[in-house]
């Protein structure tokens, strides 16, 4: 199986570029002050560097919509996120979150009933807000749980959420929007764990 490209961009001083070779990038930035960072594709590498090589920055979506994710590794429990292209939060607006931006869900709940949490919340957004994208990285949720396909099995409180999500993603479809899949390395609301 050959081994996926990754792109380096690095900025030093006015001086910036993108490199496909970490050992290409590691000569030119040794012994500098220089700030540098890998990415999955070319393009995410550029609009890192456009927008000033921003470590606070983890993603810069090349499309405006609503992202969300959840995930556990930070050993607190699920927390959810919900954010604009930019990796900005949205979830502030409606529940109490962590200074990340994170809203931590209380309970014993899975990272699949997170990310269909969040999933619920994107969807709000985008139908209050008239924006027609949202994307997650989860394919259970965007092929499956969010469709309504759901087994019984997984408990009373995560098919009642799937229902609601169900009916969520039909109002949003009917008024032209569409639930996308993004990877995780370019998703901007990604929590950065994903333990399961």
């Amino acid at each position: 199986m050959k081994k996926k490209t990754k792109f380096y961009a690095y900025l030093i001083g006015e001086i910036k570029g993108i490199t496909d070779n970490w050992t290409e990038c590691q000569s030119i930035v040794s012994g500098k002050v220089a700030k540098y960072k890998s990415f999955e594709t070319r393009e995410e590498a550029e609009r890192w560097l456009e927008a000033g090589a921003d470590y606070s920055i983890k993603h810069i979506a090349s499309e405006k919509g609503i992202y969300f994710d959840a995930g556990t590794g930070a050993g607190l429990g699920v927390q959810i996120n919900v954010t604009d292209e930019n990796g900005k939060s949205l979830l502030f607006k409606i529940l109490p979150t962590n200074k990340e931006g994170h809203y931590l869900i209380k309970g014993n709940v899975t990272n699949n009933f997170g990310e269909l949490l969040a999933s619920k919340y994107a969807l709000e957004l985008a139908l209050k807000k008239s924006i027609k994208k949202v994307f997650g990285d989860s394919k259970l949720i965007l092929d499956y749980w969010s469709k309504g396909y759901i087994k019984k099995e997984v408990g009373e409180e995560t098919v009642n959420l799937a229902n609601e999500v169900k009916r969520l993603r039909y109002e949003f479809e009917k008024e032209g929007g569409e639930m996308m899949h993004i990877s995780g390395g370019s998703n901007p609301a990604d929590l950065g764990f994903h333990k399961n």
